[in-house]
């Protein structure tokens, strides 16, 4: 009688011979292919795998049922699924749902579930930190470690629609990318991550349910417009007169307010899709006439609308959140000139998950 011998076990981070395992959601699927091919496998198992990767989101090879257990193990010779992992998870009294989110090499990001009436929303995250110094935002405190792989960002929305269905029995309807870091400073890679979250072989979430927020990098909102993407764009302005945003967004310096007006209507000349401006309005920085007058004329450069964001203290005393009268005075004069504006009250602010105040404080 022969007696079949078990595999010699492997390293979790080693393959055959000893190598680094490759992070197997890095393949296309003609790498797949080729790979399946190259060890006698039957083709179709490349489309299988990248099902079970993609659509069904697995996070061990064990879980993928109809592949052979030695085409399974031969899988986990040579790969590893690098998965994100929710580490603490922290539930406002509003609802909202706070990730800390542990990647692969033990950094950590944060995304939020923001539950309304009417929709569910994931706010993912690009960066681990953030190399701009925007100085209202927690995450700008951080130093930027680096970019998120596509998977990663993929992960926190699969991380999220799981939360949205065991929590509120709703699916998730929005993704908007106002996490930490900035999207256009990584820019491959979150096109990548959309790209599958959208794709019918991956979440099949319609482009027109996805945000991605930008400080203004004019260059960068250039070439989204060339590269036809089809997902929304918004802009954290939060002021229009370039002395006083330089002063709050560093980022203006190299970006003013001339640059990316400029960009933004290439932008609309090419996607013919209006703008959001998410716009905070401080105490003594920008509620006076003269700051509401230049928002006025800049959202009149191309259509756009104006969500008048409720400001989330950072424990400092530099920026403290305006009167309602001038947040009414910025309502009116908008209304007044044909632009939509809202008032977008923040959630999750009992868990520091409102918008500015990711920061790992975990």
């Amino acid at each position: 009688m022969q007696v079949s011998q078990k595999p010699t076990p492997l390293s979790p981070g080693r393959g055959v011979g000893g190598e680094a395992k490759k992070d197997i959601r890095k393949l296309k699927l003609e790498d797949l292919k080729a790979f399946f091919t190259e060890h006698g496998e039957k083709v179709f198992r490349a489309q299988q795998v990248y099902e079970w990767l993609w659509k069904k989101s697995v996070k061990d090879f064990d879980l993928m049922t109809n592949i052979s257990l030695e085409t399974r193990q031969l899988l986990k010779e040579h790969f590893t699924i690098n998965h994100i992992k929710v580490d603490t998870m922290q539930r406002s009294t509003d609802g909202t749902i706070k990730n800390a989110v542990k990647l692969h090499d033990g950094l950590i990001v944060e995304s939020v579930l923001i539950p309304t009436d009417d929709r569910i929303t994931a706010c993912v995250s690009s960066q681990v930190g953030c190399s701009l110094d925007c100085k209202f935002c927690a995450t700008a405190r951080l130093k930027r470690m680096r970019n998120l792989n596509p998977d990663e960002i993929y992960d926190q929305v699969v991380a999220i629609k799981q939360q949205a269905d065991l929590f509120f029995g709703r699916p998730l309807t929005n993704i908007v990318f106002m996490g930490m870091g900035e999207p256009l400073l990584n820019y491959t890679n979150v096109i990548s991550a959309i790209d599958k979250i959208t794709s019918e072989e991956g979440l099949n979430i319609s482009s027109k349910r996805i945000t991605l927020s930008t400080v203004g990098i004019a260059k960068m909102i250039i070439k989204m417009a060339d590269d036809s993407v089809k997902f929304n764009l918004a802009v954290s302005l939060h002021d229009a007169i370039n002395e006083t945003r330089s002063s709050i967004m560093p980022i203006n310096d190299s970006n003013p307010l001339e640059e990316l007006a400029e960009a933004l209507k290439y932008w609309y000349k090419k996607t013919k899709r209006k703008v959001t401006y998410e716009y905070v309005v401080w105490d003594g920085i920008n509620d006076s006439v003269a700051h509401v007058n230049a928002l006025v004329k800049f959202c009149k450069i191309i259509p756009s609308k104006v969500n008048l964001i409720e400001y989330n203290p950072i424990d400092d005393g530099m920026f403290k959140q305006a009167s309602e009268k001038a947040i009414q005075l910025y309502q009116r004069k908008l209304d007044e000139n044909g632009i939509i504006a809202r008032v977008r009250r923040s959630r999750g602010k009992d868990i520091d998950a409102a918008c500015g105040q990711l920061a790992n404080k975990t």
